[in-house]
């Protein structure tokens, strides 16, 4: 049975994102906030949790997980960016952007495309996200809580619970997040738009 945390979505509780914190590190999946939707995480070096959230989401590694990284620092180290890539990325970090980008060695190969080695990169603008990396002290592998059959990701946090409250460790009620996606910007080849989403593309020219 799933814990359920209530945090304060502007200033989140230290005790309870603590305890949020030692989920994770135990193996846990947990459901927490970003500034687009809800979204499923675990330790980006547990591979069991990994698969769990493949499980739940029904996907293969042909649909990028995201490392949602604490700041454009964090991001970096966990992706081969030049100085082209850097400036646009800063542009638009914090926020409601994935980006697609050729991973650094810190990523474990199975996490990866299998054809491309990428992977999904973003850093939220969210205080419980946030507080939770910060925490934390590394990115949280995650993908948004859309679950198969749905038409949209799922906002409420009763209802989240309900529905998941056997496949996942917690859920963290932290208000209201909305219900559309990142805008996903494909950034190893140029630059392609491949989901347009809540991060507004005219910062990318599209």
């Amino acid at each position: 049975m799933a814990q359920f945390f209530v945090i304060h979505p502007d200033n989140p509780q230290a005790r309870l994102i603590r305890e949020a914190v030692k989920i994770l590190r135990a193996g846990g999946v947990i459901v927490y906030p970003t500034d687009s939707c809800y979204a499923l995480g675990c330790l980006l070096g547990d591979k069991a949790a990994m698969e769990r959230i493949l499980d739940i989401r029904q996907l293969d590694l042909k649909h990028h997980l995201t490392l949602v990284c604490a700041d454009l620092s964090e991001l970096s180290n966990y992706a081969r960016v030049d100085n082209s890539q850097f400036r646009q990325l800063k542009a638009a970090t914090p926020g409601s952007y994935t980006f697609i980008l050729q991973a650094s060695k810190e990523v474990p190969r199975r996490t990866l495309h299998p054809k491309r080695a990428t992977i999904g990169l973003r850093v939220p603008e969210h205080p419980v996200a946030l507080a939770l990396l910060a925490e934390l002290g590394e990115p949280i592998l995650s993908c948004t809580l859309s679950l198969p059959g749905d038409s949209e990701a799922l906002t409420d946090p009763y209802e989240i619970r309900e529905r998941m409250e056997r496949q996942v460790d917690l859920v963290i009620d932290g208000g209201w997040c909305g219900t559309e996606p990142t805008t996903v910007i494909d950034l190893t080849d140029g630059v392609e738009l491949v989901r347009r989403g809540k991060g507004d593309p005219a910062l990318f020219g599209f």
